[in-house]
């Protein structure tokens, strides 16, 4: 065998490698559909989808701060905490109007994120760390707002948020996707955008470049909150009820699901958005797939257990085949 024959060898593999790093995870929706669209019943009705897109609206909100985040080489698991503050918040001050609830709720989320972006760029914590004390503590802090209780929401305008529609799509739906254009803007065209790969890159190499590292993460923490604040709202809208010892359970790993197998690097310094919608849109799909062939919800985190290793194990490539 000659040198040439065994050298393109590797490098066939490492481009398969990044071939499905990159566009797995849209391979994986177009077979589940096509599975779905022959043996699963009423899977091409207009319910079902809508169905589907109103479970996934929450999970993908939450995503799209996190892959900011995991982008800056972080991560942030405070999110599903944070959901809950924004929900135990919001029947406080239903009385005095829509607006000054929403308002007072994303205020909150911003803090949060204030709050572990300090501890992050201004005391040098390690982000894992950081944001896992808001985990723990932002949930005991939801529940003493709430006293403790399940409170239920007869706010008509909060409620037609939850329930109502837009031509033909539902308003959560529309938020979701909003937001996900807008981050999607904001990386790819923005002076931020740029900063926040550049720092997830290389964070010693940006500062000695004279870019304000400690401002970007600072931003990409508040952005994570306001954003988690948001999925908080927009949950409670769905249930009509605020549920802080439930709402956001689970979801910062449903949301670091999502944007791993989009293919955003753990590594950082890179954001992949378009591909942390069609991760969050893939762990649904699987998840509703199973369901509705009467296999439990175990199973299901079983394999989305597989589809993250395998994930990650593509974005080691990365790092090591592909330099």
């Amino acid at each position: 065998m000659s040198a040439t024959t065994t050298a393109a060898a590797p490098r066939q593999t490492v481009g398969t490698r990044a071939f499905l790093r990159d566009n797995g995870v849209y391979l994986a929706i177009a077979v589940l559909v096509a599975y779905n669209l022959v043996f699963t019943e009423n899977f091409a009705t207009v319910a079902n989808l809508n169905t589907q897109l109103v479970q996934v609206a929450p999970v993908l909100i939450v995503a799209l701060g996190m892959a900011l985040v995991i982008g800056t080489e972080g991560v942030d698991l405070s999110v599903g905490s944070v959901m809950a503050v924004a929900a135990a918040i919001l029947p406080l001050y239903l009385g005095y109007g829509i607006i000054p609830a929403l308002g007072l709720a994303l205020l909150a989320g911003a803090l949060c994120g204030a709050l572990n972006g300090t501890l992050v760029a201004l005391v040098g914590i390690q982000p894992i760390v950081a944001t896992l004390a808001l985990l723990v503590g932002g949930r005991g802090l939801a529940l003493v707002l709430a006293d403790g209780q399940l409170k239920d929401i007869r706010n008509p305008e909060l409620l037609d948020l939850g329930s109502g529609k837009l031509l033909g799509l539902p308003v959560i739906v529309w938020i979701a996707a909003v937001l996900a254009a807008l981050v999607w803007l904001l990386v790819r065209y923005t002076t931020f955008g740029r900063q926040l790969v550049a720092v997830g890159g290389n964070r010693s190499a940006s500062a000695l470049a004279g870019l304000p590292v400690r401002r970007v993460l600072m931003i990409t923490y508040i952005i994570s909150g306001v954003l988690a604040a948001v999925a908080g709202v927009v949950a409670t809208a769905r249930l009509t009820a605020s549920d802080p010892s439930a709402i956001g359970t689970l979801f910062e790993l449903s949301a670091i699901t999502a944007v791993v197998v989009g293919g955003t690097p753990l590594s950082g310094g890179r954001v992949r958005i378009l591909g942390t919608v069609a991760g969050a849109l893939l762990m649904q799909l699987i998840t509703a797939t199973l369901i509705k062939h009467d296999l439990p919800d175990s199973t299901a985190q079983i394999v989305q257990a597989a589809i993250i290793v395998l994930a990650v194990y593509l974005q080691r490539s990365r790092s090591g085949g592909d330099r």
